[in-house]
């Protein structure tokens, strides 16, 4: 199903809106992880935001649709929220508590090459030569933007961890653009399904090796913050997205988060953004808009 440059601008904006709460998200896990371990942070908040979600299945057609999963569907919405939840955002919680978080978004960075490889295989969505060099560019872009960090130093379990965190970030890339792409069940369904099981497994696991520990009421507040408005609410519109956008653009737009990190760095921290850094950031968005426009330049 192909849409019109018209159609495509309200996805893409949404994917962008998106990404801007979870870069938010950054800041908010840093000053969370002094007080809460790492799995257990990330189980928390996706269960609560699945709780939220919950009441949503209650509405007729909703529940229809869940009637209607076939032993595939279910299979399918078990991986992906294995994948998604408990194995992608467990690694990255891990890799922000042995790593400084620029080096966690350089290394997530480097997904969409990852998933461009992935979706030629798993799903035949095969890149147009606009894509592959927008991607390129991107990453170049990337690279400029952190030549000044050097992983020297990083502990070797962090780089690891995040390593396995680039592997399933693209893997759920690829297979929530195949879940949702056919637009066969609304985001709700997939989102709240593929979460609940996602963070049931990653909180039992985090409790199991940490217990629970004793939280704050400010980062209560954080939590249920992060819960209900930067997961509940963005999960479900990225899924929306996903209907419309490939796996590629979705992670190209999903990379995007690296610049407005260091934008919400500088706004709200008071972190300066170098000409050198600036530069890459200009050439990382420009590869980003050569993949948006591939069908209107086709």
């Amino acid at each position: 199903m192909h849409h019109s440059p018209e159609h495509r601008i309200k996805p893409i904006l949404q994917a962008l809106f998106v990404t801007l709460l979870w870069s938010s998200s950054f800041v908010i896990i840093k000053l969370g992880l002094s007080e809460i371990p790492p799995l257990v942070f990330a189980g928390l908040r996706y269960f609560i935001a699945a709780l939220c979600l919950l009441p949503m299945l209650l509405k007729n057609e909703n529940k229809s649709q869940i009637r209607s999963l076939s032993g595939s569907d279910w299979r399918k919405l078990i991986l992906y929220g294995i994948i998604f939840i408990a194995l992608t955002q467990g690694t990255m919680f891990l890799g922000l508590s042995l790593l400084p978080s620029v080096t966690v978004s350089l290394m997530l960075n480097f997904t969409p090459i990852v998933v461009a490889i992935m979706g030629i295989f798993l799903i035949n969505e095969i890149p147009t030569k606009q894509q592959w060099f927008g991607s390129l560019l991107f990453i170049t872009g990337i690279l400029i933007f952190f030549s000044p960090t050097s992983l020297e130093g990083s502990r070797t379990l962090g780089i690891i961890v995040m390593s396995l965190g680039v592997l399933f970030n693209a893997a759920s890339s690829v297979l929530g653009r195949d879940i949702n792409r056919n637009m066969k069940h609304s985001p709700i369904v997939i989102t709240t399904i593929s979460m609940t099981i996602g963070s049931a497994i990653l909180l039992t696991i985090g409790i199991s090796l940490h217990g629970f520990p004793s939280i704050s009421f400010t980062n209560w507040m954080l939590l249920l913050w992060m819960a209900v408005i930067n997961t509940a609410f963005a999960f479900t519109m990225w899924n929306k997205t996903l209907q419309s956008l490939t796996a590629m653009e979705s992670s190209i737009i999903n990379g995007t988060m690296l610049i407005q990190i260091a934008l919400l760095a500088w706004i709200f921290l008071g972190e300066e953004i170098t000409l050198i850094e600036g530069v890459g950031m200009i050439i990382a968005a420009a590869g980003a808009l050569m993949v948006q426009l591939k069908r209107k330049l086709k």
